[in-house]
Order: C-alpha cells, then structure tokens, then sequence
C-alpha cells in the first residue's frame, strides 16, 4: 500500500498558530500521487523572498536529488524507450526462465530446439517487462524544488499473454521536498516551508 504523508519536520511555530494536525494531508493509495487541490489564492503562495535559492537549498540539505528534481523547467519529455528498444535489465525472471515449452494441455510432449526455446523466452521476457515511464511534473509554485520526475507504469498496451493483465507498481522510492504551508486567515496567517516526503514508483509489475 502506497501513501503520500506530508511530514512535520523540525518546525518551530509561534503557539497560537500550532495546529500540527493541519501539517498532515489525507494520505493517497495509489501512485503516482493524485495532484493535491489547493487555494486558488495567491496570498497563499510564497513571495519573491521566500525563494531564495541558497537558503532553500540549505534547507533541504542533502535530500535535494537532481536525478529527481528541478528548480527550473526542464525538457518536459519521456524517458521511456519504444517495445522494440527496451533494455532488459538483470537476469531473466525465473518464472519465465523455467517455462517447460514442451508440455501440452493434451498429454503430448513437444519438441523445442534450445535456440528456439531461448528465442521464445526472450520475446516473452520482453513482451511482460514492464518499464516505469518517467515523465517531469510541475508540482507549482507552493513545493520547492518545483519540478520533479515523477514515475509511471507502462499502459499502452496488456503486459500478458493472452492479454488481460496490466504494469503495476509494486515499489516505490521517496523523495524530500519543501513545501509552502500556511495557518491562519488574511493578516493572522503565518506561512514557512515545511520538509514533506514524496514516493516516486521505481518498479512496476505484471500483474492482475
């Protein structure tokens, strides 16, 4: 089970604006994480001081993971290679390493040539892998860094044969970013960035 916490970490607020109940969103049980709904209104957003890059960069200290994330727009494009040029990677799962070709649902016995049968379990391997597309997202003005790589399974076509089963996540990685959080109304609020985790999918899987 995948969720989405946003963390409370090591934030000190004056004691009429401590609600650390409101720190914590309702957490998410699918990935990648739906995108939050937020105040439309811009008194909610962080101001031109509050985006020093040094001193967020500080704060965030060894979490920030350029792999994953982006203070300026990067290319938006997929990182995922097409069927024909995917690189299988690590060694051939067992449950296809130890198909036996040569049994039938009738009784009768085949026989398959060892280039044959490595051939075909290759195609399978292949057809079943399922790869995470890795895409850039915009997360807004209100996380820090602002742009990440967020992680998806392959869904353009059935990932079995026959065809019914799809990719699914089955591992996910989490990512620290800040995050711009404001209590209160109008004058009263009071806003800070706040260290929140992020789960990234990793791996995906074949699956019912």
């Amino acid at each position: 089970m995948f969720r989405l916490w946003l963390v409370l970490k090591s934030v000190r607020l004056p004691k009429s604006h401590q609600r650390v109940d409101h720190f914590r969103p309702s957490p998410s049980d699918h990935l990648p994480v739906p995108d939050l709904k937020e105040d439309p209104d811009p008194e909610y957003d962080p101001r031109e001081q509050d985006l020093v890059e040094r001193t967020l960069r500080k704060r965030l200290g060894s979490n920030f993971d350029p792999n994953f994330m982006s203070i300026s727009p990067p290319m938006l494009v997929n990182f995922s290679a097409p069927d024909n040029q995917v690189k299988l990677q690590g060694p051939m799962p067992n449950d296809i390493k130890k198909l036996d070709l040569t049994e039938t649902p009738y009784g009768k016995r085949l026989k398959v040539g060892k280039k044959a049968r490595r051939k075909f379990l290759q195609w399978l391997w292949t057809y079943t892998h399922c790869p995470v597309v890795y895409t850039w997202k915009d997360l807004g003005v209100r996380f820090w860094p602002r742009y990440m790589k967020e992680g998806n399974c392959f869904s353009e076509r059935s990932c079995s044969f026959p065809e019914g089963m799809s990719c699914k996540p089955v591992k996910s990685i989490t990512k620290v970013f800040l995050r711009w959080y404001c209590q209160g109304f109008l004058k009263q609020k009071y806003c800070t960035w706040i260290q929140v985790q992020y789960p990234i999918i990793s791996e995906c899987k074949c699956s019912c």
